[in-house]
């Protein structure tokens, strides 16, 4: 009975845990990437993708715009950097109270840009314009935060 109980503790523990945070080495591996001119902060262009992630994440920085290495390990260690597999059947209809702002937030964090034209549809989602790898794509983001485009 002991290790009945020992056993699914474990289970329990492992089962919380997450599956896949980042390594020290991964989140060094990224900063350099992400600093690109290696001025120890990450800025301008450079942040755009990162502040997103940041943003959905519920994580601030001290400085908007500027990423310190600091705050960006602590992010990456915690995950936030991470893309989301979007849902399936996505894009889920319901309610939405994510703002412009929000949605826009979600897509850039997705690898996408040039977010244009979003409005909010009579089933709750987002809709709207991005680039992602140069070429124009339908995008859209539901309540749940999933992120979807028309070739998915």
């Amino acid at each position: 009975m002991k290790k009945m109980f020992a056993l699914a503790a474990t289970a329990m523990m492992v089962a919380g845990a997450p599956a896949f945070a980042a390594t020290d080495a991964e989140c060094q591996d990224m900063w350099k990437k992400a600093d690109a001119n290696s001025d120890g902060n990450v800025t301008g262009g450079e942040s755009i993708r990162y502040m997103s992630f940041m943003r959905v994440a519920g994580m601030t920085v001290a400085t908007e715009g500027t990423i310190t290495q600091a705050e960006f390990m602590n992010a990456c260690k915690a995950d936030a950097y991470k893309a989301r597999q979007a849902d399936a059947g996505a894009p889920l209809k319901g309610s939405n109270s994510f703002t412009e702002a929000q949605a826009k937030d979600r897509i850039i964090a997705q690898g996408m840009d040039g977010v244009t034209g979003l409005t909010k549809d009579g089933d709750g989602i987002w809709r709207g314009t991005a680039q992602h790898a140069g070429k124009p794509v339908q995008v859209a983001v539901d309540y749940k935060g999933n992120v979807v485009t028309a070739n998915q």
